[in-house]
């Protein structure tokens, strides 16, 4: 018997974001929340792992108040905003940055994955 799986590692990579940060900026991704019936199911702020990405890149969330677009919530909803920050860039570096942000939830753990192509400018 065989298993053919399709689909979300590949769509994951394609769908990739373009963004490009010089030494020094940051740059606000997106929101973070974690939602059902526009209420939040967040015991805490999510938190952000990168898994593969440039060293001269950090990432971290900022907690506060978002509107859940996806639900179509008429009132902001708790969670954050993911924050790259670029330090020192020596040399243009076109980059690959893949990372989950992971959420502590009433439903017990969660994770999603985002994937960004990234320009670094000194």
């Amino acid at each position: 018997m065989a298993v053919l799986l399709l689909g979300a590692p590949a769509r994951a990579q394609t769908n990739a974001t373009n963004i490009a940060l010089k030494s020094g900026e940051s740059l606000e991704l997106h929101g973070v929340s974690w939602t059902a019936n526009c209420r939040s199911l967040l015991l805490g702020t999510p938190e952000v792992e990168v898994l593969d990405g440039p060293t001269e890149l950090s990432l971290a969330v900022k907690p506060g108040m978002i509107m859940a677009r996806r639900q179509n919530c008429p009132s902001p909803v708790p969670g954050g905003t993911v924050i790259a920050t670029a330090t020192e860039i020596k040399a243009p570096k076109e980059v690959k940055l893949v990372y989950r942000v992971k959420y502590k939830t009433k439903d017990g753990d969660r994770q999603q994955s985002h994937v960004y192509n990234v320009s670094l400018f000194p």
